[in-house]
């Protein structure tokens, strides 16, 4: 009886041990509204029903970095569990005077303007930590600048794996193939975080992303 006991107790360690590896750590990274906070939003909502942080359209919104521990997904029958992790905007100069287009008072855009600087020091710490990375670009911007090739290089250093995701595919002059074209060594994908257009070729992505780890 207390051999079986025993059995039981060290089975549950180590069903424990290799539930944990189990659970792959998922960033998104890119340059302020890019529409990272809103994608991590959306891959919640269709599989938790919770939303994971607020978006606005004044820059830095998210200036901390924001977990969800468990999220299932599942893609054609298979589930996958991802702690998915969410940074704020990388940016090579944060002013203060950039709030202030927004009618946001002095004082508080001196504070936004040292939060997000802090939050892209605590971002690129975080890299280390990183099994898959979703590069989460705007569309309408030009790709090709100091800010991507910063994290992109980063991030081929640490050989973690990454996907290229081309944001606001439904504003009209969105342009994937200028993405394409900048980063022609990885996979791009267009889609809308805010209407889930092409989510499923996103997740059949992150899932091909995910056996390389």
């Amino acid at each position: 009886m207390v051999i079986k006991i025993f059995k039981n107790f060290f089975k549950k360690i180590f069903s424990n041990m290799f539930k944990s590896k189990k659970h792959i750590k998922l960033g998104f990274y890119g340059p302020p509204n890019s529409g990272k906070t809103s994608l991590a939003n959306r891959i919640c909502k269709d599989f938790t029903g919770e939303e994971m942080g607020s978006v606005s359209k004044v820059p830095h919104e998210t200036r901390n970095v924001q977990f969800k521990e468990k999220v299932d997904i599942t893609y054609k029958e298979k589930t996958l569990t991802f702690k998915m992790i969410d940074t704020p905007g990388i940016a090579t100069k944060i002013d203060y005077e950039d709030f202030l287009k927004f009618k946001i008072k002095k004082k508080e855009a001196k504070e936004r303007a040292k939060e997000a600087t802090q939050g892209v020091i605590e971002s690129i710490k975080w890299l280390d930590d990183m099994d898959v990375v979703v590069i989460v670009l705007d569309a309408t911007e030009n790709p090709y600048n100091q800010v991507n090739i910063t994290i992109i290089g980063n991030l081929v250093a640490r050989k973690i794996p990454i996907l290229i995701v081309a944001n606001k595919i439904d504003i009209k002059k969105a342009n994937i193939k200028k993405i394409e074209d900048a980063f022609p060594e990885y996979e791009v994908i267009g889609i809308s975080a805010k209407y889930g257009k092409n989510m499923e070729e996103f997740y059949e992505s992150i899932f091909r992303l995910a056996k390389k780890i």
